[in-house]
C-alpha cells in the first residue's frame, strides 16, 4: 500500500517538525514560514493559539491509530484594560512595527477622553486622563505624544498629581498614537525602551460636505500690518501679519478641539464644525517654521477694508468708549468688506469669524480702539467679529499651548490692553482674547446668552480645558487650582450644544437628510394643551418667564441618536410650569420653539393663547380655535386683521389659488376659491398682483380640513 506508506512517513515529518522547540529556525524541518499581508507589515505574526501537536494528532485520527478528534481550543483572552499598554517598544517610531508586550505597567498613560479605534472629524483632538492610581500615589511628570508615524514632531505637556491634557495632531486615515509617561518617581526609562507606555488608535475623517467656519483676518487700507506687543515679544516672535496669522490659526484649532469634546461630553459624538484648509507651509508646530514643512491646515483670509486706520480707530465707533455714537458701525464695515471678498452667492450662506488686526490701546484715554465684540448676521453672512489687543498672549503652535496658559508675566499697560481689568497677566489675556472671541462666534452659530458656559463669561477659565495646573489669578487675587479636572472647566451650555446639534456646519455624514420645510405649526387644543408640529422634527423648546435668560428647556432627541427628534408633540401648561423654579411657576410663559431644520417659532403667551379667549364659534356651531399672531406690529401702519375661511363652514366652498402680497416683507394674503370669490388677509401691496399658487382640487379640500382645525 504505497499511499499509507507515504502517509506514514509525512506522519513522522509531521510529528518530528511541529514537536521541537526549534522548529522555526531550521529551513529543512519542513515548516512553512509565515506570510506577511499588506495590513501586517513590519509586525510578526501572532502565534498560533493551537496546541504545537495539533497536526499531528490529527493525522493519527485520520489514519485510525489515535484517540478521537478533540475540541478545538480557544485562543486565549487578553485583558481589556492591557490591550493597548507597552512595557517595551524596539523603537520611538509608531510605524506598527513594534510588538507590544503581554505586560503592563500600572503607570502606562490612561486616555479616559475617547475611546480606542473612535472615529473623529478634527485635525486637533484634546486627549485628557491619568497615569497610575491619583488617589493611591499622585505623581508629577511628564507626557510625551508620538504621533502616527512620526508625521508630526513628539509633543511634551506636563502631568500634574497623576492628571494629563494633551492636544493631538491627526493625520486622515488610522493614526496609531504612542503616550510615554516619565517622572522622578518612577524608574528611569530610556526613548529606545520607555517603561511607561501605552497606545492608542484614533480614525480620522475629513469633512467636506458641510459649510466651513471661515477665518480672516481685516485690516485698513493704508495698514502698517502690525498689532500692539510689548517690546520684548516684538523682539522675540514679531508682531507683523504673519504672526498675526500664525497666532488666530492656533486660536481657532483650539476653539474647534473644545467645541468638539464639549458636544461629546453632551452625547452628540464626536460633532463639530470644521475650517476651509489649503496646502501651505505648516505652523502648528514650531519646528515647521525652519523647515517650511508643507501641511493641510486652516486658510486665513486677509481683507482689506475701504477704511483707513484712522478710521477703524475712530473713537465714535469705539465699543468700550462711552461717550462713542457709533458703536455698532465696525460690525457694519466689517459684514460689507466681507461681502465684497466672498461674494455669497443667492442661498449660499457664509460662516466668517474675523479679527480686526489694527486694533489699538489708547494710554491715554483707556480706551481699546479699533475694537467691538459682536456676533451675529444678515443677507447671507454670519459673522463675528473682535480685536486683535490680546493677541500677542496667544500661543503661535501646539507646542505653546500650555506655556502661554501658563504665563504669569503681568500685563504692561504701556504697550498693551488690560481688557475689562481681567487681563491682568498674559495667561488671564489669552483667556479674554481666545475665549471672549469664540463666545462671539457663538453669535455667529446662533446662540444667546445663557445663564452659564461660554455664552455668559466662563471663558475667563478656559485655560483649564487644556492645562492641568492653573496659575496665580490677578483677577481673582487668589492662587489658581493645583489639580484642573474636567469639573472644573468652563463649556459649552446644553442649549448650546442643542444648537449645534441642528447646524448645517455641525453635520455628519450619517445625519439623515432633512425636509426642506423648517417651519413650526402650533395648534391650540381643548383644556389648555397645543399640539406642536413640524416637517423637520421639533428638537427642543425654550421655556421663559420675565427674564431674558431662558432657565428651562424641553429637548427631543432620542438619547441613543437612533431616531430623529418627534414631528409632532404635545403641551400642557401644568407640564411647563412644573419645569420651573417656584418662584417663577406663577408667571408669563413665553416658549421659544426649535426645529431640527433650524426653524423657530416664539409664542409670547402660552397661557393666552390655549385660553378661553382664543376660542370662538363659528356660525355653523363648530368651535374653533385662533392662531398665534403673526409678525410684530412695529412698523407704523400696523393693524390687527383676522380671518376666517369660508371653506371651513360651507363645505362645498373650494379653495383653489391663494395670492401673497409681497415686497421684502408679507403685506397680504388673498384667499381665491373656485366660484371666483376671495377673502383678504392683511392687505394688497408690494409686487403688482402677488405671487399667485394654485392649490388644485384635492390640496384644496385638505386646506379646507387645515382651517377648520386652526
Amino acid at each position: 500500500m504505497p499511499f499509507f506508506k507515504d502517509l506514514k512517513q509525512l506522519r513522522r515529518r509531521s510529528t518530528a517538525s511541529y514537536n521541537t522547540d526549534k522548529s522555526s529556525s531550521d529551513s529543512n524541518s519542513g515548516t512553512i514560514p509565515p506570510t506577511k499581508s499588506s495590513s501586517t507589515l513590519g509586525s510578526s505574526t501572532p502565534p498560533s493559539a493551537f496546541p504545537s501537536a495539533s497536526s499531528s494528532s490529527n493525522l493519527q485520527s485520520y489514519l485510525g491509530q489515535g484517540p478521537p478528534l478533540p475540541a478545538r481550543p480557544q485562543p486565549n483572552s487578553v485583558p481589556p484594560t492591557n490591550r493597548y499598554s507597552i512595557t517595551s517598544l524596539s523603537s520611538p517610531s509608531i510605524n506598527g512595527s513594534s510588538k507590544p508586550s503581554s505586560l503592563a505597567s500600572p503607570y502606562a498613560p490612561r486616555v479616559l477622553s475617547v475611546t480606542d479605534n473612535s472615529w473623529v472629524h478634527q485635525k486637533i483632538l484634546l486627549i485628557y486622563g491619568h497615569t497610575g492610581d491619583p488617589a493611591q500615589q499622585p505623581l508629577d511628570g511628564n507626557l510625551t505624544v508620538y504621533h502616527h508615524q512620526d508625521s508630526f514632531p513628539p509633543t511634551n505637556w506636563p502631568v500634574c498629581e497623576s492628571q494629563f491634557k494633551a492636544l493631538v495632531y491627526l493625520s486622515p486615515g488610522p493614526n496609531r498614537i504612542r503616550l510615554d509617561v516619565a517622572s522622578p518617581k518612577l524608574p528611569s526609562n530610556s526613548s529606545s525602551n520607555p517603561a511607561h507606555s501605552s497606545c492608542i488608535n484614533i480614525n480620522y475623517l475629513p469633512l467636506t460636505s458641510s459649510p466651513p467656519l471661515q477665518l480672516a483676518i481685516l485690516v485698513a487700507k493704508d495698514s502698517p500690518l502690525t498689532f500692539d506687543a510689548v517690546p520684548e515679544r516684538i523682539q522675540r516672535e514679531g508682531n507683523g501679519l504673519e504672526t498675526a496669522i500664525r497666532k488666530f490659526r492656533m486660536a481657532a484649532y483650539l476653539w474647534q478641539a473644545f467645541t468638539g469634546e464639549q458636544m461629546y461630553r453632551n452625547r452628540f459624538g464626536r460633532r463639530c464644525f470644521r475650517y476651509e484648509e489649503e496646502w501651505q507651509p505648516g505652523t502648528l508646530t514650531c519646528q515647521d517654521q525652519g523647515t517650511s514643512q508643507m501641511r493641510n491646515e486652516a486658510r486665513v483670509h486677509v481683507i482689506r477694508t475701504n477704511q483707513t486706520v484712522n478710521e477703524l480707530r475712530d473713537l465714535e465707533v469705539a465699543q468700550q468708549y462711552d461717550k462713542a455714537s457709533r458703536k455698532g458701525d465696525l460690525f457694519a464695515v466689517a459684514m460689507d468688506a466681507v461681502r465684497g471678498y466672498f461674494r455669497p452667492l443667492p442661498h449660499q450662506k457664509q460662516y466668517v469669524s474675523v479679527l480686526i488686526l489694527d486694533t489699538h490701546w489708547d494710554k491715554q484715554l483707556g480706551v481699546v480702539r479699533g475694537h467691538a465684540a459682536l456676533g451675529g448676521g444678515a443677507e447671507g453672512v454670519q459673522l463675528a467679529i473682535f480685536g486683535s489687543h490680546a493677541l500677542q498672549s496667544y500661543p503661535s503652535c501646539i507646542e505653546e499651548t500650555v506655556p502661554a496658559f501658563s504665563d504669569c508675566t503681568r500685563t504692561d499697560t504701556t504697550h498693551v490692553a488690560n481688557d475689562c481689568n481681567e487681563s491682568g497677566s498674559n495667561w488671564e489675556a489669552a483667556n479674554i482674547g481666545i475665549g471672549a472671541h469664540l463666545h462671539e462666534t457663538g453669535h455667529l452659530f446662533g446662540c444667546p446668552h445663557q445663564e452659564y458656559g461660554i455664552m455668559l463669561r466662563d471663558y475667563v477659565r478656559f485655560n483649564r480645558t487644556f492645562t492641568c495646573r492653573e496659575p496665580y489669578s490677578t483677577r481673582t487675587k487668589s492662587p489658581g487650582l493645583r489639580v484642573c479636572l474636567p469639573k472644573d472647566e468652563c463649556g459649552w451650555h446644553r442649549l448650546d450644544c442643542l444648537r449645534f446639534r441642528c447646524h448645517p456646519c455641525f453635520r455628519l455624514p450619517t445625519d439623515g437628510l432633512l425636509n426642506p420645510d423648517e417651519s413650526v405649526q402650533t395648534w391650540a387644543m381643548d383644556n389648555g394643551t397645543m399640539m406642536v408640529t413640524a416637517a423637520t422634527g421639533v428638537a427642543f423648546i425654550e421655556i421663559f418667564t420675565e427674564e431674558e435668560l431662558c432657565h428651562a428647556h424641553i429637548e427631543y432627541f432620542d438619547a441613543n441618536g437612533s431616531n430623529g427628534p418627534p414631528k409632532q408633540v404635545t403641551l400642557t401648561e401644568a407640564d411647563l410650569r412644573s419645569r420651573l423654579p417656584d418662584d417663577r411657576k406663577p408667571r408669563r410663559l413665553k416658549l421659544a420653539i426649535h426645529t431640527a431644520g433650524q426653524g423657530q417659532h416664539t409664542i409670547d403667551d402660552f397661557g393666552q393663547l390655549t385660553s378661553k379667549q382664543s376660542i370662538l364659534r363659528l356660525p355653523n356651531g363648530q368651535p374653533a380655535y385662533r392662531s398665534n399672531k403673526l409678525g410684530l406690529s412695529q412698523m407704523e401702519g400696523s393693524r390687527p386683521d383676522e380671518v376666517i375661511l369660508q371653506s371651513a363652514i360651507i363645505q362645498t366652498k373650494l379653495l383653489v389659488q391663494v395670492k401673497v402680497f409681497h415686497g421684502f416683507a408679507v403685506d397680504g394674503l388673498e384667499f381665491v376659491y373656485e366660484d371666483s370669490t376671495s377673502q383678504l388677509f392683511g392687505k394688497r401691496g408690494g409686487k403688482e398682483g402677488g405671487s399667485k399658487f394654485d392649490l388644485g382640487t384635492l390640496t384644496g379640500r385638505h386646506g379646507i380640513s387645515t382651517e377648520q382645525q386652526r
